[in-house]
């Protein structure tokens, strides 16, 4: 069996946008799979062509609604019975993450629960972007390839050729990753201080470092509703920055997100193609990984090494 013929890619529903870009970059067809579903809301998954002795890469996000990650399942399980040679997950946005531990009394850790059900699934492998919490890897017991949107969005921030660029993280706990960014484009580092009246409600903020006269960027991993990098974007333009843009991996958008990106101070906001956004915003910008991962899923197959391919 020659190397071309040794994999398969899959896609399910949702994500089906961009398998076929990264079967586009690889240069091969999309597996036939079919998805049937019932009055009742219930689905079955069927491969359409033999998969026997195959490396199988799933290609799904598993954003919601809930039926994503089912489907997934279905199609993990599937491949098994079909004799697949390998099982690997393709998760460009592993939901659940910023459930990663217990930040409360009574909780679950949604985050290690998926882990274990993908992996009483059948996985071999998981190909991920972005964790929320880098810790996640651990909570699996199969290679976990984490790469990372920045390998997409710094050569865009570098096409752009801003001078007087400051980094900005929107809160506390992203300051590492914006520090990467920062250290990488040899700038200034700036963080936002918040506070919380309950999830997805901002109570107050505060800059630390000076934004006058600065074209800032805020580096984020996921936008939901959009209210803390709005209310950060609206902040540091009112305390003199010249522009306002931000920079994150995952396109959630929920509720109000679009019309408070539209209303706000914000020149634009660049995300990945880790989830489909339909909505219409025209500050929204939308950077394909589609070449990223293929090129992991190349390496894969030919047994190279995946961190070579990273940026910072």
């Amino acid at each position: 069996m020659s190397a071309q013929n040794s994999f398969m890619v899959f896609s399910g529903t949702n994500t089906r946008y961009l398998a076929e870009k990264i079967c586009q970059s690889l240069e091969c067809p999309l597996g036939n799979l079919v998805i049937t579903k019932f009055s009742d809301g219930e689905f079955s998954v069927s491969y359409e062509e033999s998969i026997r002795g195959r490396d199988v890469f799933l290609v799904q996000s598993t954003f919601p609604n809930s039926d994503n990650f089912m489907e997934l399942l279905l199609m993990i399980d599937a491949a098994k019975r079909a004799s697949a040679k390998s099982i690997n997950a393709v998760i460009p946005y592993f939901g659940w993450a910023r459930q990663d531990r217990k930040d409360k009394p009574r909780v679950s850790i949604g985050a290690k629960l998926i882990a274990d059900i993908l992996g009483v699934a059948g996985i071999d492998r998981l190909i991920t972007m972005d964790l929320h919490a880098d810790q996640i890897q651990g909570f699996f017991d199969v290679p976990v390839d984490h790469l990372y949107a920045s390998g997409v969005i710094l050569p865009y921030l570098q096409s752009l050729k801003l001078k007087d660029i400051v980094i900005a993280s929107p809160d506390v706990g992203g300051s590492k990753r914006a520090n990467t960014y920062a250290k990488y484009l040899g700038c200034p580092l700036v963080l936002c201080n918040k506070t919380r009246a309950r999830a997805n409600v901002v109570e107050s903020m505060q800059i630390i470092g000076d934004v006058r006269d600065k074209n800032v960027v805020i580096i984020d991993d996921i936008v939901d509703t959009a209210g803390t990098i709005t209310k950060a974007a609206d902040i540091m333009k009112n305390a003199g920055a010249k522009s306002v843009r931000a920079c994150a991996s995952h396109c959630v958008m929920s509720g109000p997100a679009s019309e408070r990106v539209q209303e706000s101070a914000l020149e634009e906001i660049v995300f990945t193609d880790s989830i489909p956004y339909t909505q219409r915003c025209a500050k929204v910008k939308q950077l394909s990984v589609a070449d990223m991962f293929a090129e992991t899923i190349r390496r894969v197959l030919n047994n190279e090494s995946i961190s070579s391919q990273y940026i910072v």
